[in-house]
């Protein structure tokens, strides 16, 4: 991997804390459904930014960081939950969310630079 590749360096490491939670709420009997949810969407971030830099063109490189873009956020929806329903305690949740939210800043960055217009205006 590219040293000075800042998306797939922090999604690898975000991939890394997600897989942690994964077993944490596994020893600890969370819903098992629920947090194989949060294991998918959360380690699939760092595996679609890899796909994204092997795309075949610019239109599948923004493609490909789109899945990304939606997966994150589909990720930062599971860690809400297990935060509001208290399954998960409130300081690791929050560091998680806002290791997760970075991941979607960069994300929007890199798609509304590579876009001929806004692409995202939110995260």
């Amino acid at each position: 991997m590219k040293e000075n590749n800042i998306i797939l360096a922090k999604t690898f490491t975000f991939g890394l804390r997600i897989i942690k939670l994964h077993l944490y709420l596994k020893k600890q009997n969370i819903d098992r459904a629920l947090s194989l949810q949060l294991l998918k969407s959360g380690t699939s971030v760092g595996a679609n930014a890899e796909e994204a830099m092997g795309g075949s063109s610019k239109k599948d490189f923004k493609q490909k960081l789109r899945i990304n873009y939606r997966e994150a956020r589909e990720t930062r929806y599971w860690l809400r939950l297990l935060k509001e329903s208290q399954l998960l305690e409130q300081n690791l949740a929050d560091s998680i969310i806002q290791d997760c939210e970075e991941i979607l800043r960069i994300l929007t960055s890199i798609l509304n630079s590579t876009s001929d217009k806004r692409l995202i205006t939110n995260y």
